[in-house]
């Protein structure tokens, strides 16, 4: 009998083998195709955004894409990170809270993803613990190498099987060199050869360093991370080169001889002024056609299909780039130092611009800062203003300041999350007449606690556990401005992570005042949407949702459009009927993602 060569043909479950590579029902090796994209040098290079484009592109040309992030910590989730340190938690719509890679992606990709496209260390060693309590692993020691690795193939493979993939795309996050990651490297390139080479392709995302006192690039910070990928195994395909300013031809041409890689596959990838016309400078580059070359997927592409979306996204493009009213909304939160905390709001804006035919100027203002002695002069210039989501009692009387100057000014606002309690508890206070109105997470034994937590939540233990998270149905009142803006839908879906809500007891005296609850959940007390008449103010919104997670280029979110539209009418802009964006709408997990979720431990 020919000696078996293949791992794939005899790492399965056995006590007669060293090696482990447990294999999903269904999955069919060579069928999906893989791109893993590292990152040398730094973090903070963008692997996020390579790596989404890149998969959009393919995604053009008719193929299907699958994207996962592999984060190295040993949270399970995201959702205890500080944002000073990790930026925004991002929320799906089955309620991981996760990366904010993840947003992009379902940006670029419009999918709405699932947990099954985001694994940490945390998830990966709690799932190998679990299983040798339960004795799956016949009694052997339980390492690294095979078992930790074998779990995380197994969840690149379940993902495969799952969204059914002609690609895959696997960011590992951090940096090579790293001790956290070391072993998603490992398990990636065990996979490769199991599944045979011809079926992957590795990327390195690398820098280029330009110190300022030489005045040219240097390359062999990149060279000597690139030797680390080499020590490790890898051997890449493609090396995309970030840089300020295009990569120069010696330099390129240095990285190539170093790296042996080929001069026609080592890209420049320098900043540009939206993460939006990567795809197109990716495209222009060429790596589309190098990976579809790589990973021999000619025959399932369609030029048809790529040209469509390509013009499509193109318009997205030069609309954004054409926009011609000027305007400027302020953001009033307490992490403004770090603009990746709200990475989403961020993109929602720009969406939302691009439709309206606006160049968003943003304004960060730290609520910490904010007191009624200066609100005047800090928000004097600002056309609209967004109070975004947050937890703890920091910066809340400058939030609370804001909102009063712009609901007696008319100024439009937008409260999200927390931004909706602040604008239920600055109503309390200045116009029902409840002085002592407050939250309870901000002030505990408050007399009148207007925002509360519900009580089935009170009896749940743990940090976190209490947080209501991912998508929730919304009930909108027919005739309200919530109704109008999603195109007079009687119910929409939303997304959510919070604790508090608008205490039920203090409903009636609120409405009674004047405020307007649009949206509501049709199974429980709980206020998701508020306003005020358009007789009061030209555009007083706020919800409980995080709207800014369900915004697409190609299908901005309408609670940003019409803050958008409200703060260009301030501006004393006319404002014209909406340009003709595309109908669009995320693309659904498929029916096997869903039944894999319904089973998922």
């Amino acid at each position: 009998m020919k000696p078996e060569t293949n791992l794939s043909r005899i790492g399965h479950i056995s006590e007669e083998t060293e090696f482990f590579t447990p294999m999903p029902a269904g999955y069919q090796p060579g069928r999906t195709r893989y791109v893993v994209v590292f990152g040398t040098v730094m973090s903070g290079l963008g692997k996020g955004i390579f790596s989404s484009s890149l998969a959009k592109i393919l995604q053009d040309k008719g193929l299907t894409v699958a994207p996962v992030k592999l984060e190295g910590y040993l949270n399970r989730d995201s959702g205890t990170l500080n944002p000073y340190r990790h930026g925004e938690v991002y929320v799906l719509d089955d309620g991981m809270e996760c990366d904010m890679d993840l947003g992009t992606y379902e940006r670029m990709l419009n999918q709405n993803l699932s947990r099954l496209n985001f694994s940490t260390s945390g998830q990966i060693l709690s799932s190998v613990l679990e299983k040798e309590r339960a004795g799956k692993y016949l009694g052997r020691d339980v390492q690294m190498i095979p078992h930790v690795t074998g779990e995380v193939k197994l969840r690149l493979r379940e993902l495969a099987v799952a969204s059914e993939a002609d690609v895959v795309f696997v960011e590992i996050g951090g940096t090579v060199g790293d001790v956290e990651n070391a072993y998603f490297i490992e398990a990636v390139r065990e996979m490769s050869f199991e599944e045979g080479f011809s079926n992957f392709c590795f990327v390195a995302l690398t820098y280029v360093v330009a110190p300022q006192s030489l005045g040219e690039q240097k390359s062999k910070p990149a060279q000597l991370n690139l030797k680390l990928l080499n020590a490790a195994g890898i051997h890449p395909h493609i090396i995309a080169c970030r840089a300020s300013t295009p990569v120069t031809t010696k330099v390129r041409e240095k990285i190539a001889m170093f790296a042996s890689v080929p001069m026609e596959r080592v890209f420049s990838m320098h900043d540009c002024d939206s993460v939006y016309v990567i795809p197109e400078m990716l495209r222009g580059a060429g790596i589309d056609a190098a990976v579809v070359d790589i990973l021999d997927l000619q025959e399932r592409t369609d030029a048809a299909a790529e040209e469509s979306a390509r013009q499509t996204w193109n318009a997205y493009i030069n609309r954004f780039r054409s926009s011609e009213h000027a305007v400027t909304i302020g953001i009033i939160g307490k992490y403004t130092s770090v603009r990746d905390s709200y990475a989403s709001i961020i993109q929602s804006i720009e969406h939302a611009g691009a439709v309206c035919g606006a160049r968003v100027q943003l304004e960060w203002v730290d609520s910490a800062d904010l007191t009624e002695a200066n609100i005047e002069d800090r928000l004097r210039a600002i056309h609209g203003v967004i109070v975004p989501g947050g937890f703890g009692f920091r910066g809340v009387d400058g939030k609370i300041a804001c909102v009063e100057y712009v609901r007696q000014r008319g100024v439009p606002y937008l409260g999200i999350c927390y931004g909706m309690q602040i604008a239920v508890i600055e109503y309390a206070r200045h116009v029902c007449g409840l002085t002592h109105a407050c939250s309870t997470e901000i002030e505990p034994d408050c007399p009148q606690p207007v925002i509360d937590l519900l009580p089935d939540q009170k009896k749940i233990e743990g940090l976190g556990g209490n947080m209501r998270l991912g998508g929730y149905d919304v009930a909108l009142t027919p005739g309200s401005i919530a109704f109008q803006i999603f195109g007079n839908l009687e119910q929409v879906r939303l997304r959510f992570r919070h604790r508090y809500e608008v205490n039920p007891d203090y409903i009636a005296v609120l409405e009674k005042a004047g405020l307007v609850f649009s949206g509501r959940s049709p199974s429980h007390p709980i206020m998701q949407v508020l306003e005020l008449p358009r007789n009061r103010h030209p555009f007083f919104m706020a919800t409980q949702a995080h709207p800014e997670l369900t915004s697409r280029p190609l299908a901005p979110q309408p609670l940003f459009v019409g803050l958008v539209r409200a703060a260009l009418a301030h501006a004393g802009v006319a404002v014209a009927p909406l340009c003709d964006a595309p109908a669009s709408t995320p693309r659904p997990s498929s029916p096997a993602i869903e039944a894999r979720l319904a089973n998922h431990d």
